[in-house]
C-alpha cells in the first residue's frame, strides 16, 4: 500500500466514525443532526431524517485519491437500489486519478466542468441498460430507476463526508463511443467523486454558490389530483 492509499484509508476510517456518530475531532454525524454548513443554509418544513437534507452538490475537492473502500461503499449503496423487474439497469463506469483512464474520462467535460472537477479522486460515467434481461423489450423506466441508483450513491457519499457531484455538461456521444458502452445501454449522467477541498481553491466564477441551496415550498411540487384540478 503506498503512503497515498493508506492516508485514504485512515480518512475513510475516521469518516466512518462520525458518520455512525462515533468520535471524530468535532464532527457531527449525518445520520442524526444536520451538519453545520446544511443548518446554515437549509431549514425543513417537515421531520424527515436529516441525511436526505444534508446530501448537497459541492464542487470543491482537494485533489487526494478517494480510498478504495470509500468508493465500493458508494457503489454498494447505488447497488441496492430499487428497479423495474429487478432489472438493476444501472452500469458506474469509472476511472481513478491515477489510472490511465483518467484523461480520457477527464476529457469527456465541457470546458466549465473541467475547470473545478480537476482534483477530484474518481470521474465516473453512468450508464443504464435500455432493455429488460429477461426478454429483450424496452425498460421504459430504466432512466428513472438508474436516477434511484445514482442517488443511494449521493446519499452514501453524504454520510461518508465525501463529494459526489452529478454532471451533465459533458460529451454524452463521446464517452458512448471511447468506452464502447453497447447500443442497449445509455449514457445518462458523469459523477465527479472526491474528498473535500477549500472552497477557496475554486475558481472565482464558483466560489458563492459553493453552498447547500434550497428547494420549493410543498405546494409547488404536490398536486392533489390532476394539473386541471
Amino acid at each position: 500500500m503506498t503512503d497515498s492509499d493508506r492516508r485514504a484509508e485512515e480518512r475513510s476510517d475516521e469518516r466512518q466514525t462520525a458518520a455512525d456518530g462515533g468520535v471524530a475531532g468535532e464532527a457531527v454525524s449525518p445520520l442524526t443532526e444536520l451538519t453545520p454548513e446544511v443548518a446554515e443554509n437549509r431549514d425543513p418544513d417537515h421531520d424527515v431524517a436529516p441525511l436526505l437534507v444534508n446530501r448537497w452538490s459541492p464542487r470543491a475537492m482537494s485533489g487526494e485519491a478517494v480510498a478504495d473502500a470509500d468508493l465500493d461503499a458508494l457503489f454498494e449503496a447505488a447497488r441496492w437500489a430499487p428497479s423495474s423487474y429487478n432489472n438493476q439497469h444501472w452500469r458506474f463506469l469509472v476511472a481513478e486519478r491515477d489510472d490511465g483512464a483518467w484523461e480520457t474520462f477527464f476529457g469527456f467535460l465541457n470546458d466549465a466542468n473541467q475547470a473545478w472537477a480537476e482534483p477530484a479522486g474518481a470521474l465516473v460515467v453512468l450508464v443504464s441498460k435500455t432493455t429488460f434481461d429477461h426478454n429483450g423489450e424496452r425498460a421504459r423506466t430504466h432512466s428513472f430507476d438508474t436516477g434511484a441508483a445514482w442517488q443511494n450513491l449521493a446519499l452514501e457519499a453524504a454520510r461518508r463526508g465525501l463529494v459526489a457531484h452529478a454532471i451533465q455538461g459533458f460529451d454524452y456521444e463521446a464517452a458512448a463511443a471511447e468506452l464502447s458502452v453497447p447500443d442497449e445501454f445509455e449514457v445518462e449522467a458523469m459523477i465527479a467523486v472526491g474528498e473535500r477541498g477549500d472552497p477557496d481553491d475554486l475558481p472565482e466564477d464558483f466560489r458563492e454558490g459553493e453552498a447547500p441551496n434550497g428547494r420549493k415550498p410543498l405546494d409547488e411540487i404536490v398536486v392533489r389530483g390532476g394539473f386541471g384540478d
